[in-house]
């Protein structure tokens, strides 16, 4: 039986990641300080004997006894909302987090899965973005906690891969929405579909021409989890390839949801992505 710890476990594609381990035979260890996740996200999880939970901030130096065959780093703010209210909490989750749960999987002879982010192409003059573009960051924006906190990630674990011959995989998550996500958390689907469903203005930042592609979680995991079981080590997209208009996206909800909410509009923030799409 294959053993796999899963950092942030109690967050959105954390807990979809533990819950489809479990179901492939893996005995699964659940790491989180749920500082954004819910224990509610596991609730269906904790009476499972393959399953075991530490509430613990890996920011700090963690070890966990017994064999361990993959370790999947999914511990960070990941929200526009909480990592602009956490930025410190982000940065040292990136870094702290990220070199604790190397120095583990090298001590365990594991394999490390980096959850990185579209958000390290941030504001793409590329379209769409494949993984040998370098992005176009502003490291000293409002979004560069998050957006440079992947990208240091990144090289520490590229340097922990060629430097020790580490197995490793990192994969680049674009939108993603399912079961789980927070009603308050910031992002555009769970922030429409309330303000739909209570008749509130949808608010759409800027003029609605940004594009976002949107993947369903059980997807995104089954990619994750396929990329887990392979060899390869460089940086992969993992999203929809097809793309949206916020604009589109607010009008269909209003047209699936017979809404009576109205659409207005408020200024973009720094650094909002216009484009976002897989290549």
């Amino acid at each position: 039986m294959a053993v796999t710890l899963v950092t942030g476990a109690a967050g959105f594609i954390g807990s979809h990641l533990c819950e489809y381990l479990l179901e492939k035979g893996h005995k699964v260890i659940g790491v989180d300080n749920f500082l954004t996740g819910s224990p509610e996200n596991l609730e269906q999880l904790f009476g499972n004997p393959s399953f075991q939970f530490y509430d613990y901030d890996i920011t700090h130096y963690f070890h966990v006894p017994g064999n361990l065959d993959y370790i999947l780093h999914f511990a960070s703010p990941a929200s526009p909302k909480d990592y602009l209210q956490l930025p410190i909490e982000t940065m040292k989750a990136g870094s702290l987090g990220t070199l604790h749960v190397l120095g583990l999987a090298r001590s365990k002879g594991a394999k490390v899965v980096l959850a990185s982010t579209s958000e390290v192409y941030g504001d793409p003059l590329v379209h769409p973005q494949s993984e040998e573009y370098y992005g176009n960051v502003n490291p000293i924006g409002i979004r560069g906690v998050y957006d440079e906190a992947k990208r240091f990630s990144e090289a520490l674990v590229m340097a922990y891969h060629r430097k020790y011959q580490l197995s490793t995989a990192i994969v680049r998550i674009f939108n993603t929405y399912g079961p789980r996500m927070r009603i308050n958390d910031g992002r555009v689907i769970p922030t429409f579909l309330s303000q739909a469903l209570q008749n509130q203005d949808i608010t759409i930042y800027g003029d609605g021409s940004q594009t976002r592609s949107f993947c369903y979680v059980s997807d995104l995991v089954e990619g994750i989890v396929r990329l887990m079981e392979s060899d390869y080590a460089l940086p992969v997209n993992l999203g929809n390839p097809d793309e949206i208009s916020i604009l589109d996206f607010a009008k269909e909800l209003l047209q699936v949801t017979g809404s009576s909410s109205k659409i207005v509009y408020q200024p973009l923030p720094q650094d909002d992505p216009k484009v976002r799409r897989p290549d």
